[in-house]
């Protein structure tokens, strides 16, 4: 019989059971500092789950910030589908492998990993419920030990995921739901640290990522996912529903918790805040 894959969150007592049990699974650390971006790999070179290979926002899942045009795409805009797919191939995965990915940051890194595998069209992907932090909780230990990757044989195969560009969004504004994952100082244009204009892309809601985590740093139960998502919904339903942040890490939290409460189909936009700011004809919002 094959061993139930996990697709959205997975345990610490789960991720234990599975290696226990003999199955294989890649382990991906992808902690990361957006004021320091060497931290994440510094502190796994120093410590990190047994087992565990680590990918950096930046330079494995984020592409060009300019196109061939030397248009902004935003701060992390997506890399190209095939070149991502080679690097995940050359961490040993292939079609139907358990995959893992944690960080230090209550998933907000881990997030963005899950949902670019399913934009592979790999489905058998998870984020560790409560990261590095859970995994110390129960008392587990750590390895310094970077893992030898074996050459694994994934091909993309069509996406699991729908996004959307800014010229898409646009033309789309006031039919569908948006929702801004941001800080909620950011969102309403009193301060902003890190992109050309402060506020909001119009008739967007605020949904800080860290509402979707419990103070233990695992994610909320479902069903009270379900029930603050629905309420931020209505009237629309989870499939009109667009997904950003700065620049299109953090969305992918949000999308992760509605698809742990059972709302699947939502859209990103990757390009996020980052981008629709750097272009001055694009209306922005305040308060």
């Amino acid at each position: 019989m094959n061993p139930t894959p996990y697709q959205i969150l997975v345990s610490v007592q789960q991720l234990q059971d599975m290696t226990a049990a003999g199955q294989q699974v890649l382990l991906i650390d992808c902690s990361f500092d957006l004021s320091n971006t060497d931290a994440g790999h510094s502190a796994y070179l120093s410590a990190h789950l047994p087992g565990a290979h680590y990918l950096h926002l930046d330079c494995d899942l984020s592409g060009p910030k300019t196109d061939e045009t030397g248009r902004f795409r935003g701060r992390h805009p997506l890399p190209d589908r095939a070149d991502f797919a080679r690097r995940m191939a050359a961490l040993g995965l292939r079609d139907g492998l358990q995959v893992v990915a944690y960080d230090a940051q209550g998933g907000m890194y881990a997030a963005r990993l899950w949902w670019m595998l399913r934009w592979l069209g790999h489905a058998n992907a998870a984020v560790l419920d409560g990261g590095a932090q859970a995994w110390a909780v129960a008392g587990l230990g750590l390895s310094d030990a970077v893992p030898t990757a074996q050459m694994g044989d994934f091909e993309p195969t069509d996406s699991l995921v729908s996004s959307l560009t800014a010229t898409e969004l646009q033309a789309r504004l006031g039919q569908i739901r948006l929702i801004d994952a941001r800080a909620p100082e950011r969102f309403r244009g009193e301060v902003e640290p890190l992109d050309a204009r402060a506020g909001h892309i119009p008739g967007a809601s605020n949904r800080l990522f860290r509402n979707n985590l419990q103070s233990d740093g695992r994610f909320k139960p479902a069903t009270k996912l379900r029930a603050e998502f629905a309420a931020l919904l209505a009237p629309q339903p989870a499939t009109k529903v667009v997904h950003q942040c700065g620049s299109g890490v953090t969305a992918c939290h949000n999308l992760l918790a509605m698809e742990y409460a059972g709302l699947g189909g939502s859209a990103l936009y990757p390009g996020s805040w980052s981008e629709w700011s750097a272009d001055p004809a694009r209306p922005v919002a305040k308060g």
